[in-house]
């Protein structure tokens, strides 16, 4: 069962960070501020996936107005290594397009993955994104505390 995150759930923040630590090698930091943070932005969208009551997937959607029109951005996509090759990220990324089209059409869904990970590659181009050719750059911007 996918279904978004609303409130804060002290429980839902070990969950979170396990998924986090399954998805980048980088060091994050999340804790009771980054949830409630996160809940409080309303062009944040966090849906987490159940079986039981564990969770066992999560997606991010953030959504901002340009000139060009809205967008939206999928983003943090990660199933837990013991429940994948199930189909939950193939729900997960329906249930995010399905929100899209229901709820924030007309508008430009956006990703973007790593080339080497081609499961998750696959998915995509088959759930009906087109590859854009660009250059994605990143930029830091330091702490100011």
């Amino acid at each position: 069962m996918i279904e978004p995150v609303t409130h804060y759930d002290e429980q839902l923040i070990a969950s979170i960070r396990s998924l986090l630590g399954q998805l980048t090698q980088q060091t994050i930091i999340f804790g009771e501020q980054e949830l409630r943070g996160l809940l409080a932005n309303d062009a944040s969208h966090l849906f987490i996936m159940r079986e039981q009551e564990e969770v066992v997937g999560m997606l991010t959607l953030a959504t901002y107005l340009s000139p060009t029109g809205r967008k939206a951005w999928v983003e943090d996509v990660v199933v837990d290594s013991a429940y994948r090759s199930r189909g939950y990220g193939r729900a997960l990324i329906s249930h995010a397009i399905r929100y899209c089209e229901e709820t924030l059409s007309p508008c430009t869904l956006m990703l973007t993955s790593n080339p080497q990970r081609e499961a998750a590659n696959a998915l995509y181009r088959t759930s009906g994104f087109e590859q854009k050719i660009t250059n994605v750059y990143k930029l830091n911007c330091p702490d100011n505390e």
